[in-house]
């Protein structure tokens, strides 16, 4: 959550393409990206926009995160639709083809090739485990 002083301090970024922001994030193909305000982009995050990339107001995007609306790999080319207050948590790697809906929170880690309704907790399912380095015992660290 920003303070009242981030609001009214928030500028739109500079972009170029290929060069990081000055906060240290970088887009590919700047005049494909449409970006509203009061986006916060995290360090390190990739925003390859050769296919379109839309973020609206208010949305955060964690460090370290990967937005393809371009993949090399099948060649695979789709618009990236970021709704109003969505919340992408660090190291989110975001394919082709995605609308993320308004207030939607996506979990640290995250593979996401299919879109996400409004108010929807997208997160890992682990179920962290640790094992007793004595004896044989292992434990659920969720169920405790």
């Amino acid at each position: 959550m920003h303070t009242k002083e981030w609001y009214a301090n928030w500028k739109k970024p500079e972009i170029v393409h290929g060069v990081p922001t000055r906060w240290g994030w970088v887009v590919f193909y700047p005049e494909n990206l449409r970006l509203s305000r009061y986006v916060d982009v995290g360090y390190g995050t990739l925003l390859n926009a050769k296919g379109g990339i839309i973020i609206e107001e208010s949305v955060e995007i964690g460090s370290h995160c990967s937005i393809n609306s371009y993949s090399s790999i099948n060649q695979k080319i789709g618009q990236i639709i970021l709704k109003t207050g969505c919340c992408i948590g660090a190291h989110v790697v975001i394919m082709p083809n995605v609308t993320v809906g308004e207030n939607s929170r996506i979990g640290s880690g995250i593979y996401l090739d299919k879109n996400v309704p409004p108010d929807t907790v997208v997160r890992p399912d682990v179920k962290l485990t640790y094992r007793s380095l004595v004896g044989n015992s292992k434990k659920s660290v969720l169920s405790q």
